[in-house]
């Protein structure tokens, strides 16, 4: 079992949608770079791509925190 509890450990940063983009970014960079020999261009519009869903998703997770925070409660006061 403790190897379940490795694998669990080493899988539970994929939950995060801002893992997955930036796993695939570079994946696909890699990729670009070494299997498609595509110009320097493309390159870093894959990349900036990358880095701007990372930062449109940390934006709608704060905004989302934020209104949670925001919301009235139902208790009398």
């Amino acid at each position: 079992m403790a190897w379940l509890t490795h694998l669990r450990r080493i899988f539970e940063p994929l939950r995060s949608r801002k893992v997955r983009v930036a796993l695939a970014t570079v994946l696909v960079a890699f990729a670009a770079e070494y299997g498609l020999g595509v110009s320097q261009e493309i390159m870093l519009t894959i990349l900036s791509l990358g880095v701007a869903l990372i930062l449109g998703i940390a934006h709608e997770d704060a905004g989302a925190k934020s209104a949670l925070a925001r919301k009235p409660s139902n208790t009398p006061s």
